[in-house]
């Protein structure tokens, strides 16, 4: 059985999962709970989590890990393409190629990830997405190749 409470999430597409996901209407708790991530916008092919790293996130060097930001735009991207599925269809990460731009530390304050379809096929879907600060300087891209299977 799903984690969805009302519906069953198989009947639903992948835009109404990921709407039910955003309005609370799961019991997840998941990776993005645990770091803190944020659901803030969702639409066909679209969405945007929001975060806030602190020290808890930094590596040995003082600044945030580039695994909470791949892991960031890992969430954007898949949910992304997650929000243009059919009722009855999964998809997995084949493919996660991440491109740091700019360090970031906790003074960098509450960022965005915004992942977006490019592209979406029968069996593959294809994505990119960034990660930008309040101000809109870009720390991170990223672009993703997901398999699209039936559940």
């Amino acid at each position: 059985m799903t984690q969805l409470q009302t519906v069953d999430a198989h009947e639903m597409s992948g835009l109404e999962q990921m709407q039910n996901f955003a309005s609370g209407g799961t019991s997840y708790k998941g990776i993005g709970h645990k770091l803190g991530f944020r659901l803030a916008e969702v639409e066909l092919g679209r969405v945007v989590f929001e975060a806030t790293p602190g020290e808890d996130s930094y590596n040995p060097l003082g600044t945030v890990h580039g695994g909470y930001l791949a892991t960031l735009l890992d969430s954007a991207l898949g949910c992304a393409v997650h929000a243009s599925l059919k009722p009855r269809l999964a998809y997995t990460t084949l493919e996660l190629k991440v491109n740091y731009l700019r360090a970031m530390t906790a003074a960098t304050g509450p960022i965005r990830a915004e992942g977006k379809v490019t592209q979406i096929g029968r069996r593959a879907a294809f994505a990119e997405g960034r990660i930008t600060d309040s101000k809109g300087q870009v720390y991170a891209t990223a672009s993703t190749t997901c398999l699209v299977f039936d559940k």
